[in-house]
């Protein structure tokens, strides 16, 4: 099998590693990897070598995590998925592997193309931001940084019942916003963004900014348009690659006299419901990783998220190293990026 190793910044490889798939042991899945997809927020920093996310593997390590596949053998054991089976995993890009039941797996069902499954668990996350941040139907929502994530979010906002402005900044990103679904765009840097996001609002202010961007300036920009009371949901590595700051991140203006929560999306998120009494009385978590993308390919199959339309490249998997310089390069056309394991 083939698999993408990074050997230190800027040094991926595509490396040959042996893969027995004659005797599966009974947990044992299959996997012929038929696309991948590139993050290019979070690959492009590992990429580059900024400033390594706790908990994070040195190098050599593996890249990716978002792998549609076939399943091609099962364990005489496994349940939950068959042999020609379409499944969506956190594996990383590589041609094939075998993976366990108890692993991340969801199934894609007929009529969802593989280019959007493939985005499935980004999309998850994308939505999550909505979950732990206790969103509400009706209520006005600001996504700064339009990248894949960022993107996802937008589409996500108005099925969930909110309605949503992308601010980006790049006019190419705006547009896509647009195509995403959302009410309304704004470049960051607008003179008038605070009179615009007023008039968006009639006046009520933003309940709820998804923050996606790295970059400092975003950040605060967050905390600046968001209203009295409202909340900032962080799902961005902030500061990562970036200067030391040059301003107060939590400063009284804009944190303390405003009242605002910021909300780190990671980990589960709240219950409206008491959720610590015995089994079988616990509440299943509904937003954990696997659940949360297999509602969001029910929306696709529903036909109301197409992540694929965000897709402006296509390579095959041998041309990986010229994607993640692309990518390297901030090359701003460059969005959804797919791998191609099957030729």
């Amino acid at each position: 099998m083939k698999i993408a190793i990074l050997h230190g910044p800027r040094d991926l490889r595509l490396e040959e590693e042996p893969l027995d798939t004659s005797q599966l042991q009974p947990d044992e899945i299959w996997v012929e990897t038929r696309i991948s997809a590139l993050k290019i927020g979070t690959d492009r920093g590992n990429y580059e070598g900024a400033e390594q996310v706790p908990g994070a593997p040195g190098y050599p390590r593996w890249v990716g995590d978002s792998n549609l596949g076939i399943v091609r053998g099962v364990g005489r054991a496994v349940t939950r998925v068959k042999v020609g089976d379409r499944i969506v995993t956190r594996q990383p890009h590589q041609s094939e592997y075998i993976t366990t039941e108890s692993a991340s797996i969801v199934k894609v069902p007929a009529g969802v193309a593989d280019e959007d499954a493939v985005f499935a668990h980004l999309y998850a996350l994308s939505a999550h931001c909505y979950h732990k941040a206790h969103f509400k139907p009706g209520e006005n929502v600001a996504v700064i940084g339009l990248g894949v994530l960022g993107l996802g979010a937008v589409a996500v906002g108005p099925l969930f019942g909110g309605r949503v402005v992308g601010i980006g900044n790049s006019p190419l990103r705006l547009e896509m916003a647009q195509r995403m679904g959302a009410h309304a765009t704004l470049l960051a840097d607008d003179p008038d963004l605070q009179a615009k996001l007023h008039e968006f609002t009639d006046g009520a202010g933003i309940d709820l900014v998804v923050l996606t961007a790295n970059p400092w300036p975003a950040y605060r920009t967050a905390v600046e348009i968001v209203r009295p009371n409202g909340r900032v949901a962080i799902v961005s590595l902030l500061g990562r690659g970036e200067e030391p700051l040059n301003f107060n991140p939590l400063s009284m203006q804009n944190f303390y006299i405003k009242g605002i929560s910021l909300i780190a999306v990671s980990g589960p998120a709240g219950y409206l419901y008491p959720n610590d009494g015995p089994a079988p009385m616990l509440i299943e978590d509904r937003y954990a990783a696997d659940r949360g993308a297999a509602h969001i390919i029910s929306l696709m199959a529903d036909g109301r998220l197409e992540p694929k339309r965000l897709i402006t490249h296509r390579f095959h998997y041998t041309e990986m190293v010229q994607a993640y310089e692309m990518a390297y390069n901030r090359e701003k056309a460059m969005l959804g990026v797919i791998f191609d394991w099957q030729a």
